[in-house]
């Protein structure tokens, strides 16, 4: 029987955002996103937890080389998010609510197609220390 292992690597951004929706009105937009939706943005400092699933090879005892996954996480999330305006600096959130569900979908879709088919991916998403996101779920 092949054994699964969990590879975990934890990374850190910091980003702004708004919550809302454009065609509803400010006071539309309060009543549902509360302070989040603040026309002057805010920001959160994300803690990111990519988990990657799969059987160690029989040769090197890894499922991923976490050096590769850290390259991975840096060039496609963290320099892509660290330190932006998410609505306003990111194409990808010009269109789509950046809510942690959604940021999270997003980081999955960039880290997909960098991680073998026969692995498994799972992101955890940390927007504050109480609030997080799983996904897939």
């Amino acid at each position: 029987m092949e054994q699964k292992v969990a590879v975990f690597r934890k990374e850190h951004f910091n980003a702004a955002h708004r919550l809302f929706c454009a065609d509803w009105s400010d006071e539309k937009n309060m009543q549902v996103f509360g302070p989040c939706a603040n026309p002057n943005y805010h920001g959160h400092n994300y803690e990111l937890i990519v988990q990657v699933n799969g059987v160690p090879d029989p040769i090197t005892g890894f499922v991923i080389n976490t050096k590769e996954l850290s390259t991975i996480v840096k060039e496609e999330i963290v320099s892509r998010f660290d330190h932006k305006n998410l609505n306003l600096d990111t194409d990808v959130f010009k269109n789509l609510n950046p809510t942690a569900e959604n940021i999270a979908i997003v980081i999955y879709n960039l880290i997909r197609p960098r991680i073998d088919k026969a692995l498994d991916l799972k992101i955890r998403l940390y927007e504050t220390e109480r609030n997080f996101v799983d996904y897939p779920a």
